[in-house]
């Protein structure tokens, strides 16, 4: 996902990280609310990272719908390592495994001013959403130079495996909600531009072609 300089001047949101509740149902509690004040750092090795190409939409290989991760090993943190650079390089907030034409269920996003607080989502789940929605401006690294209204859950919950193999949930809205939104798309093979009437995809999906031919 491209944030747009509307976006950029907002708030981002909250977020509260928590391990996934164990089969007792014990409540997160204490934890969830003391993690909004703990941005979580990059703790992925990046020193053999690489840039990886980004499809442009309309590309046929952006609607394929993406696998599970069977395991989480050195393989997939090497992707998440090599997404997270794409991401920032391009620049952007997320970054769908979909976009580098590599069709497993893999996501990054970073919503911070610092580049800070990278998180990996594999196999990620929206369990819950709220019944309030919002009409947010979005773009797309697929999509470059394209920015339009989405109306999308104000809060949603995620539950999702770490780098590391490790299962969490994560509550979050304002941008952060939205991007996971919009990548979480991606997996299943939708871009942004698929909510929007079929005069703009129309114009759109011409703006796109004609840029291709240009480079």
């Amino acid at each position: 996902m491209r944030m747009s300089v509307e976006q950029a001047l907002n708030q981002r949101g909250s977020v509260a990280i928590y391990p996934a509740r164990v089969a007792t149902g014990e409540q997160p509690g204490r934890m969830a609310n003391r993690a909004i004040f703990q941005p979580r750092r990059r703790s992925i090795n990046f020193r053999t990272m690489a840039l990886l190409n980004i499809l442009n939409y309309p590309d046929k290989r952006l609607h394929k719908v993406a696998k599970p991760v069977e395991k989480v090993d050195d393989r997939i943190r090497k992707l998440v390592a090599d997404m997270a650079e794409t991401m920032y390089a391009a620049p952007g907030v997320g970054l769908a495994a979909t976009q580098v034409d590599v069709h497993e269920r893999v996501i990054v996003i970073d919503v911070s001013d610092t580049h800070e607080e990278l998180r990996a989502f594999i196999n990620p789940e929206i369990i819950w959403s709220s019944d309030e929605r919002k009409i947010h401006e979005e773009g797309c690294l697929s999509v470059p130079g394209i920015y339009d209204n989405v109306e999308r859950a104000e809060k949603v919950r995620v539950r999702a495996l770490n780098e590391k193999g490790e299962t969490y949930e994560l509550d979050c809205d304002g941008l952060l909600a939205v991007c996971i939104q919009h990548e979480m798309d991606h997996l299943m093979g939708k871009v942004f531009v698929e909510y929007l009437s079929p005069l703009k995809q129309t114009r759109i999906k011409s703006k796109m072609k004609k840029l291709a031919h240009a480079m």
